[in-house]
C-alpha cells in the first residue's frame, strides 16, 4: 500500500529520476564521491527540520494567495491527514529547494577553490539528499497508513502522530534518526510532558479557528482538486467549543 501510494505521486518519480541521474553522473568521477554522498543524509535531515519548522509552520499569512500556497504545501495536510494527494511534498517546493541547494553548494565550493566542486555538489544534494528525501516520504507515508510496521517505523509513527494530534509545535522530524535534531532544538516531547500536557486547541488547523475566512477560502479552492468531500469540509470548519489563541 505504501509503495503504491508513493508511486501514484509525480514528485516521487521525479526524485527517483534525480537520484538515478546523480548516481550515473558521479559514477563517471572519482570513487570517493560515493563517500561524499553520505554527507547528504544529515544535510537533508537538517533541511527537512528547517523547512518543516520555519517555513511550513510559519505564522499564517494575511494575504490569501500566500495562505493558499502554505495550505497546499502543509496546512491542508494537517486538516486532512488522510487525503493522500496532500500527503506528499509538491514539486513547487521540491524543485526550487533541490536546484537552489545544489547551486549554493556548488558556488561555495567553487569560490573556495575546492576541486570537483560540481561533482561534490551533485553527490551531496541530488544523490545523498534526494535519496534521504525519498526515505522521508517513506516514513511519512508509513506514519499515516495502517500497515504492519517495523520497530523503527512504529517509533517514527508514534512521534509523528504526536506532532499531528498532540502538539504541532513539537516533533518536526519524520525521517528515522531525525529526532536527534528535535531533542537538540528543544522541540521534543518528553514522556513526563505527555503525562501532563493536554492536546493543543484547534490542532488540525494549527491553532487557527476552523471558521477563519482564510481557511474557508483555501478549503473551497483545494477540496474539489483533491477529492475532499463537502461533508469533510463541513466537519473541518466546525468550531466546537472554546476559542483559539489569536494568530
Amino acid at each position: 500500500m505504501r509503495m503504491r501510494l508513493m508511486l501514484s505521486h509525480l514528485s516521487i518519480w521525479v526524485m527517483i529520476a534525480v537520484v538515478a541521474a546523480a548516481a550515473y553522473w558521479i559514477a563517471q568521477g572519482p570513487w570517493w564521491l560515493w563517500a561524499v554522498a553520505l554527507l547528504g543524509i544529515p544535510a537533508q535531515m537538517l533541511n527537512e527540520y528547517g523547512l518543516h519548522r520555519y517555513i511550513f509552520h510559519m505564522a499564517p499569512p494575511k494575504r490569501q494567495w500566500a495562505f493558499n500556497w502554505l495550505y497546499r504545501v502543509h496546512y491542508g495536510h494537517h486538516e486532512f491527514p488522510t487525503c493522500w494527494p496532500l500527503l506528499f511534498a509538491p514539486l513547487s517546493v521540491i524543485v526550487p529547494v533541490l536546484v537552489g541547494n545544489t547551486a549554493l553548494l556548488w558556488a561555495v565550493l567553487s569560490l573556495i577553490g575546492v576541486p570537483y566542486a560540481f561533482d561534490i555538489a551533485v553527490a551531496v544534494v541530488p544523490l545523498g539528499g534526494a535519496a534521504t528525501f525519498l526515505a522521508y516520504e517513506w516514513f511519512h507515508t508509513t506514519a499515516h497508513v495502517t500497515v504492519k510496521k517495523t520497530a523503527i517505523e512504529r517509533h517514527v509513527s508514534t512521534l509523528h502522530n504526536q506532532h499531528h494530534f498532540r502538539d504541532f509545535s513539537k516533533w518536526f522530524h519524520v525521517t528515522a534518526g531525525g529526532e536527534v535534531i528535535d531533542r537538540l532544538m528543544g522541540t521534543a516531547i518528553s514522556r513526563d510532558q505527555l503525562k501532563t500536557q493536554s492536546r493543543v486547541e484547534f490542532i488540525r488547523t494549527l491553532g487557527l479557528r476552523p471558521d477563519d475566512p482564510r481557511l474557508i477560502a483555501a478549503r473551497e479552492k483545494f477540496a474539489p482538486r483533491f477529492g475532499i468531500t463537502e461533508a469533510e469540509v463541513s466537519r473541518a470548519g466546525h468550531v466546537g467549543g472554546g476559542a483559539a489563541p489569536a494568530r
